[in-house]
């Protein structure tokens, strides 16, 4: 299904904005979500100068069956990687910066230090900035999730994926329940945080039970919701089901919102990060 995408699909390439991106992230030894994900919206976040960073190295310690991140055993953390990543967003001039992280369990705390110090060091440099921050479940760590929290970024994003009756096949080492309860920690740790979530559509899931999701969501005070497109990486991946159309996926936003969501962004080629600070700014309008 994947070789015969519907024309919703269609985005110009831009190898130009893609070499000068990638030179950039090389030469401070910086990884992206972009790359290592294979988001279809690569090209266009790069020519508008903007890119996901990808912390806490690049291979994860779960292997997600959706995901195209490398899994395996991670390289000792780079101490240097916040000083890089501040030096990315000062050449790229960014006003909205979102960091997400390979999940780390081989790490005591998940890898939330190194969450916090990289936060805290835009922070302390770039004041003017807004940091956005995706973090992976800490094992439901309450602590953990207290150390990000302390840097006080200005969106704290979990995404939980898909419907909890297709974790075992989706996500078998992570937990609906415990995503959920992260959120609302984050609630009780910090009641004015911003906070956001997303799923990916076309797994196989039912309307009724995105619905159910979405209240689970509201339920534990999230702010912000994202709706995507499932793409399967490669052949084997976790196969795709169907494609959502846009009206689907209209829909979804509309019922969002009547849930009482700050925002919703539903759209096929929306992810979790796209046009992130666009998002923001209309949630605190």
């Amino acid at each position: 299904m994947r070789d015969r995408l519907p024309p919703w699909f269609k985005q110009r390439a831009n190898p130009e904005a893609t070499m000068a991106m990638e030179g950039l992230l090389n030469s401070l030894s910086l990884h992206t979500i972009c790359q290592s994900a294979h988001c279809p919206n690569a090209g266009d976040c790069f020519s508008r100068k903007t890119a996901t960073f990808l912390i806490l190295g690049n291979i994860c310690t779960r292997n997600c069956r959706f995901c195209a991140v490398e899994k395996g055993y991670p390289l000792p953390v780079d101490k240097e990687e916040p000083e890089h990543l501040l030096e990315a967003v000062e050449a790229l001039g960014l006003r909205y910066v979102v960091i997400t992280s390979v999940t780390r369990d081989d790490l005591p705390d998940g890898g939330a230090a190194h969450f916090a110090r990289t936060v805290n060091l835009l922070r302390e440099k770039r004041p003017e900035i807004m940091v956005e921050v995706l973090v992976p479940d800490f094992l439901g760590s309450r602590e953990a999730l207290s150390t990000v929290v302390a840097a006080l970024p200005s969106v704290l994003n979990h995404n939980v994926e898909t419907v909890p009756r297709l974790y075992s096949g989706v996500r078998s080492r992570a937990d609906y329940r415990r995503s959920i309860r992260l959120l609302g920690m984050v609630k009780e740790l910090a009641p004015v945080m911003v906070t956001k979530s997303g799923l990916m559509l076309g797994l196989g899931e039912t309307k009724d039970e995105v619905v159910a999701v979405m209240k689970d969501l509201r339920e534990n005070g999230c702010d912000l919701l994202t709706l995507g497109q499932y793409l399967p990486p490669s052949p084997k991946h976790y196969p795709l089901s169907r494609y959502v159309s846009p009206e689907e996926f209209a829909e979804f936003e509309a019922l969002g919102r009547s849930l009482g969501f700050a925002e919703v962004a539903s759209a096929p080629l929306v992810r979790s990060s796209f046009r992130a600070a666009e998002l923001y700014a209309k949630a605190k309008n």
